[in-house]
């Protein structure tokens, strides 16, 4: 499965999330045609929201592992750091015997008397104290050492305990805009039922678009997807052959124009259910089919990624999908594979 996301904002993610729970429920009593735009708006809203508090919640989620890889990393350098820090001492302990045995316990005065070799009783006193003096300078950077570390060690589980603890604020909000939304998408497609049924398509449900950068001439209809049944394949749902590429996405996905082009015909009876189909510059069609609402006008001009509707199940749907057909002419029969169209013009599936 491939997709196409947009920068996180993490941010700009939270505020819209609240803003969502904090929304007022649509009032189905209200005039039908207002009503009805005002679904589709909450669950446009709602799309976006839970798709930008997951990108936040698994940010925050490879944040907690890095911070948990940095304390495992700081406890191998700690119990590195306890190891030479018990050979010094090691060493002392033997400096220590060193000096017993040559001096016995006696005063170096009384040391220097005694000998035969005074020199030499020198020599050695004076290796055993560069020695000491190493070894205890080493220690003492090891035991700074040791508690920069501990000290970093606290930080990283703080750190981690932190993001530990936004994440389950964040998974506890994804939860609730995702019950809101799978409500709001049961609301939008029953009325998207109601309009098949009664052949009279709603009008163009004006969404607020995404303040995205498209800079692609041609862009996938939906960003993120599953792909399902393909070009050419048989089936009991369709005649002969499947005639275009199915995206399997749940109901209410914003459906995107893949290039500019003007939108030649919109449709709310027959097969394809809710359908929208757009000429582009150079003889070719694409249609969008299978929606819960449009969000265009026959007629009008659209721009690559611009969101043209939602996805749904209507028509002859076995489940919410988007059934996308690349066309030479604007009426069936005239269908080519889309796959290979796209992938053309720079789109690869």
């Amino acid at each position: 499965m491939r997709s196409y996301r947009r920068p996180r904002l993490f941010v700009p993610a939270l505020l819209c999330a609240l803003a969502v729970l904090a929304a007022r429920p649509t009032d189905v009593t209200d005039n039908p045609s207002h009503s009805g735009v005002r679904l589709s708006a909450e669950v446009a809203r709602l799309y976006e929201a839970a798709a930008a508090t997951a990108r936040e919640y698994e940010a925050v989620r490879r944040a907690a592992e890095e911070e948990r890889a940095k304390a495992r990393r700081i406890e191998k350098l700690l119990d590195r750091r306890r190891r030479e820090i018990a050979v010094m001492h090691k060493d002392l302990g033997r400096i220590a015997r060193e000096q017993y045995r040559n001096g016995g316990g006696l005063p170096l005065t009384a040391q220097m008397i005694l000998t035969e070799d005074p020199e030499k009783l020198m020599r050695g006193h004076r290796a055993v104290w560069r020695a000491d003096a190493a070894v205890d300078h080493a220690l003492e950077k090891s035991r700074r050492a040791e508690a920069r570390l501990t000290a970093d060690e606290a930080k990283a589980a703080a750190a981690r305990q932190r993001l530990e603890r936004r994440n389950a604020e964040l998974a506890r909000l994804k939860q609730g805009i995702e019950r809101k939304l799978r409500a709001a998408r049961a609301r939008l497609q029953g009325r998207a039922d109601t309009s098949v049924a009664a052949s009279a398509c709603p009008g163009a449900v004006r969404l607020d678009q995404p303040k995205t950068d498209v800079r692609r001439a041609w862009v996938a209809p939906v960003e993120t997807y599953r792909l399902s049944a393909s070009f050419g394949t048989g089936g009991k749902r369709w005649a002969h052959r499947h005639t275009g590429q199915d995206f399997a996405v749940p109901v209410g996905t914003p459906v995107r124009a893949v290039g500019a082009g003007r939108v030649v015909r919109v449709a709310c009876t027959g097969p394809f259910g809710i359908q929208a189909v757009v000429q582009h510059p150079g003889g070719y069609y694409t249609q969008y089919a299978h929606l819960a609402a449009v969000a265009v006008d026959q007629g009008e001009r659209v721009a690559p990624g611009q969101w043209i509707g939602q996805s749904g199940s209507t028509g002859n749907s076995s489940g919410p999908h988007l059934h996308f057909e690349v066309r030479v002419t604007a009426s069936m029969g005239s269908a080519v594979d889309p796959v290979p169209w796209l992938a053309r013009r720079g789109v690869t599936l």
